[in-house]
């Protein structure tokens, strides 16, 4: 496993490009080896905070990666550079070429049946002689019906979006029963490959702005998180690390 470094209360890798982990991604699964890999956001750290048990789901994680210019900048305070924006949305289609190149099946499990559904017909669209081998909703209450039709469809990647903690802590609880090679909590990307909700201009991406652009579209529910949730996010990272310096 690629070493972590330390940002707070969690340990993240730092990967400089999208391409170094495509390699290593590539790597594992011809290898047959299992990867459980999220992605980190200030939202997810300030859950992290305030739900010890996510915060131990996510230093269990193979692969924790970073995801938007908030976590960036809080890295940087403790020291650790991070070069390339590794959100799910971009990477995810990355590693999904690589699906159609060495024949990996896919699974998709999240959102609503319509939405999961139409994604798995838009990415065998978009990826063509891309295998999706199933799909399927993310409101159940059965972990174990859910991981056996996971497993019945022979996938080599499931990519799970239900949302942060629900999806990382589904993957961590079922990990030791889970068959599919690479268990990838991939956030909104069902809702984006379904056409449900726009991606931000790739202009704004580019800038680290997506978060801007999201809440132009869902002010309500973005300005809390956005807003509120960036300066909780400094306020805990500051905070760390001074309480750390202050130990040494």
């Amino acid at each position: 496993m690629v070493e972590k470094k330390q940002v707070g209360t969690l340990y993240m890798n730092d990967f400089r490009t999208k391409q170094s982990f495509v390699d290593l991604f590539t790597n594992k699964l011809m290898s047959h080896q299992t990867m459980n890999l999220y992605f980190l956001n200030d939202h997810g750290y300030n859950i992290a905070q305030k739900d010890p048990d996510y915060n131990a789901v996510l230093n269990r994680a193979d692969y924790l990666l970073n995801d938007g210019i908030g976590i960036k900048l809080g890295a940087k305070i403790w020291g650790v550079t991070l070069d390339e924006n590794l959100n799910g949305t971009d990477l995810i289609p990355l590693l999904l070429h690589k699906c159609v190149e060495h024949q990996w099946s896919v699974y998709l499990l999240g959102s609503s049946d319509t939405i999961v559904q139409t994604a798995a017909r838009n990415l065998q669209t978009q990826f063509p002689n891309l295998k999706v081998v199933g799909a399927h909703n993310g409101y159940f209450t059965s972990d174990q019906e859910v991981v056996e039709t996971i497993n019945y469809s022979n996938a080599d990647v499931l990519l799970v979006g239900m949302g942060m903690p629900l999806q990382e802590k589904f993957i961590d609880r079922n990990s030791s029963v889970l068959e599919p090679m690479a268990r990838v909590a991939v956030g909104g990307f069902i809702d984006f490959a379904s056409g449900t909700k726009p991606r931000a201009p790739k202009l704004m991406r580019l800038l680290n702005l997506e978060w801007l652009f999201r809440m132009a579209l869902e002010p309500r529910r973005m300005w809390k998180r956005n807003v509120v949730g960036h300066a909780q996010f400094f306020t805990k990272i500051i905070w760390l690390k001074r309480k750390v310096s202050r130990k040494q």
